[in-house]
């Protein structure tokens, strides 16, 4: 019995206990504490958001953490910065995992779900990235496109115009400077807001190698053309010679291609007008110091089509030069009602009476 006694008050053995019962027990309030701020966390995820309605809110490419809830605050969306940043840190979410783009917030989000969905490769149910309609037309150049692309999406106009102008690209897709325009169809397209000029390029050229079918090039060949940028480039002068009734591009691209076939000088007045940039806006009476002008543009000077596009003309028009009017017209004059529609001729001669109505119309008015 003495015996018995000794050995359950071995020292030894009490001592390896009561260290096993402050591991236990220093272990346990540490997760108790830790477990807290879970808690307060986890609370804090279900609190919902402060806007009343669903709103558009926008994150540029390398918005920090601190920079993303400030916005939120500003623009009514949360109303509580420390809420929003003790869940991103439980959620391990940091500066690199903020995706940028547009984002359609539901009213009442929780902050959680809030959270995910403003996290790159993570969906949330209260916010969802979306894309928006990206619209270019009457365009009349590359930096023309990049000013009125870079208003509707993130990408950057001068980045845009220094990357499709770069010898690298050029070469990709074949193009000269000059011609590159031709790439882009003028249309309504879907893109997320934080596109880059990579993209937004890749896009574009997707969309011209749809655009020319089998169909479409073999149209290109049977009307004497050489390169889809040759069909861009007259249909941008026919665009230019009548932007209001499409009824006539047919006629105006039979009429340009029978004087390219008879090797004429296109004489088109848009070509010289592009030479001279805006100086010419709103002139109607043009001379021969306007005709004259040096620029391999001007197709009252230099032969055949000019070295690219004089706008970024509507697919319709592309279209209207491959299937043009097979007509006998080598001459064109405005009308004298001034309505924007054109008489066309055979001879010379013909011309100069057209001519002479519009003159005598200018001179009354």
């Amino acid at each position: 019995m003495f015996i018995f006694i000794k050995n359950f008050y071995n020292p030894n053995m009490l001592g390896k206990k009561l260290t096993r019962v402050l591991i236990i027990s220093t272990t346990l309030i540490f997760s108790l504490f830790t477990s807290c701020d879970g808690m307060n966390a986890y609370f804090d995820g279900n609190k919902n958001t402060i806007n009343t309605s669903e709103k558009s809110f926008y994150i540029k490419t390398g918005t920090t953490l601190d920079e993303l809830v400030q916005q939120l605050i500003d623009e009514n969306i949360v109303g509580d910065k420390e809420t929003f940043l003790s869940v991103a840190e439980y959620k391990n979410i940091t500066d690199d995992k903020i995706g940028a783009g547009k984002y359609n917030i539901s009213k009442n989000t929780n902050i959680k779900t809030l959270i995910n969905g403003f996290t790159l490769n993570r969906l949330g149910n209260g916010n969802k990235e979306v894309e928006v309609q990206v619209t270019f037309n009457n365009c009349q150049d590359i930096k023309d496109i990049a000013s009125k692309v870079s208003r509707q999406i993130e990408m950057d106009s001068a980045h845009f115009v220094n990357y499709i102008l770069s010898d690298s690209i050029l070469n990709k897709y074949g193009f000269s400077q000059e011609r590159i325009i031709a790439l882009f169809l003028p249309n309504t397209y879907n893109f997320y807001w934080d596109t880059d000029e990579t993209t937004f390029v890749k896009k574009m050229a997707k969309q011209f190698k749809t655009f020319w079918t089998p169909s479409r090039l073999k149209k290109l060949k049977n009307q004497g053309l050489k390169s889809q940028s040759d069909a861009v480039t007259l249909a941008s002068i026919v665009y230019k010679e009548q932007d209001k009734f499409p009824e006539e591009w047919k006629t105006i691209a039979g009429l340009y291609l029978n004087r390219i076939e008879d090797n004429w000088l296109l004489q088109s007045d848009p070509t010289f007008r592009y030479c001279w940039g805006d100086e010419l806006d709103g002139v109607q009476r043009l001379t021969y110091e306007h005709r004259a002008i040096d620029c391999p543009y001007n197709t009252y000077k230099y032969p055949g089509l000019p070295p690219g596009p004089i706008c970024v003309p509507p697919a319709e028009v592309v279209d209207a030069v491959l299937n043009a009017e097979d007509n006998d017209y080598f001459y064109m004059c405005a009308k004298p009602d001034g309505n924007g529609l054109h008489y066309f001729a055979r001879t010379n001669a013909e011309h100069n009476r057209n001519a002479k109505k519009f003159q005598n119309w200018l001179n009354n008015r």
